[in-house]
């Protein structure tokens, strides 16, 4: 802002009019009117009076200061989109300019302030867009050196599809760097790079084992979750999630090993002797099929290592001991059960 602009607004907020500002001053109502207007300023000697009056520091005063508030910033960039929908795009783009060189370390406004306007001139009909790249792609380039994590990836994904678009692979993969290794981001993009340039099956290869991985993290999300309602005493939700996770084993083709093995703790849980049976006996006759994934076409182009051929049998040991456990001893009684226990 402005020194008339941080006059104007901080009077207004000590609910002082001009006239009683510039009663206290010792200056005129329209000398206060000009500050306001911006078309003079206040005597250097009158800037401490001014900033104890309105309860600011002669910092604030003069906008010494690096960042906007987050509300200054939402406020300034809903007026921004506004003013892309009716005024001239380059007159728009100018005024930004003006405003991230009065903050130009505030990383939030010059990244956010970046994507409305990259965004709006790529839905325009600007005969000559391309003439913003390297403003707007400056913008990006200095908020990757933001402390925030989020601003930097931001300001990456942004740069990385302007050069996709461009179909400059080469300079989007530069871009990848910017992004963690543990990032799953950055293996879908790698992933997009090498579909465009010629590394086909290396890309089918990644997207399989980001499918295939992200699989694996829901489960744990759904198992973690369905834990916390158990221990919360809510029935209906831990049945649901079970519901949940066998569907997304079924949607990911898992086999359908995975797809009953999801409601033996809730069942358990509940002491539902019925359910319990009957997932004990669902389990065991479809270890047969708990390595299906490895033939599935949604994983055709990794190497996943197949099942050993005794595996089925050692693990249909183990899960007849398991199930003549003490935890079980609630099924006492039930034929079903007494029947496994005697294999």
């Amino acid at each position: 802002m402005t020194i008339g602009e941080v006059i104007k607004k901080y009077r207004r907020n000590q609910g002082l009019t001009q006239e009683q500002m510039a009663t206290r001053l010792g200056v005129t109502a329209p000398a206060v009117n000009k500050w306001e207007r911006g078309s003079t300023l206040p005597d250097v000697a009158l800037l401490a009076p001014i900033a104890r009056l309105l309860g600011i520091t002669t910092d604030e005063l003069l906008s010494f200061q690096e960042e906007l508030t987050d509300e200054e910033i939402s406020q300034y960039l809903s007026q921004l989109q506004k003013d892309l929908e009716s005024k001239d795009f380059h007159e728009v783009f100018l005024s930004v300019k003006e405003k991230i060189k009065e903050y130009p370390n505030c990383e939030k406004l010059i990244w956010q302030a970046a994507v409305i306007l990259d965004a709006k001139r790529m839905t325009m009909e600007l005969p000559d867009k391309d003439r913003y790249d390297d403003v707007i792609f400056g913008w990006y380039e200095r908020c990757l050196l933001s402390a925030d994590e989020h601003i930097r990836d931001q300001a990456a994904d942004s740069l990385f599809h302007a050069f996709i678009r461009k179909e400059n692979y080469e300079k989007a993969a530069q871009y990848l760097d910017c992004f963690s290794l543990e990032n799953p981001e950055r293996k879908r993009k790698q992933a997009l790079v090498n579909s465009k340039t010629g590394r086909r099956a290396e890309a089918y290869r990644a997207y399989e084992e980001l499918i295939f991985t992200g699989y694996q993290h829901i489960q744990m999300v759904l198992n973690d979750l369905r834990i916390l309602y158990m221990e919360d005493g809510d029935h209906e939700m831990a049945r649901k999630l079970v519901k949940t996770s066998s569907a997304a084993a079924s949607a990911f083709e898992m086999g359908r090993y995975n797809e009953v093995c999801f409601g033996l703790d809730v069942a358990a849980w509940e002491k539902d002797a019925a359910w319990t049976a009957q997932l004990m006996q669902e389990i065991l006759d479809s270890i047969g099929t708990i390595g299906d994934f490895t033939r599935s076409k949604i994983y055709q182009h990794m190497t996943l290592k197949t099942l050993e051929p005794d595996f089925s049998a050692d693990l249909k040991r183990e899960l007849l001991r398991t199930f003549a456990d003490g935890a079980f001893d609630y099924m006492r009684g039930n034929e079903a059960w007494e029947s496994l226990r005697r294999e």
